[in-house]
């Protein structure tokens, strides 16, 4: 089980890097809607390996994240961009 919770940190943690890196570029909305898209990943892996190691303050941040990045993917990728 270890084993597990550590591959699952370690792909959260990689993961969470990279997206962070393509938010921050400011490289165009597809760019950014993509980074959130990897932060959701991010949040799930997470989520899971704190579930595992019964880190319930790590597992809540990253509830809230994941809504947080939900959303940007829904902002950046699927919702419209206004006109004006």
């Amino acid at each position: 089980m270890q084993t597990l919770i550590l591959i699952l940190k370690w792909a959260a943690s990689i993961s969470g890097m990279i997206a962070a890196l393509m938010v921050s570029l400011d490289s165009g909305r597809r760019v950014t809607g993509w980074g959130f898209v990897i932060f959701v990943g991010s949040a799930l892996c997470w989520i899971a390996g704190a579930v595992l190691s019964k880190d319930f303050a790590l597992g809540t941040q990253n509830v809230v994240l994941f809504g947080v990045d939900v959303f940007g993917v829904y902002r950046y990728l699927i919702r419209k961009k206004a006109d004006g």
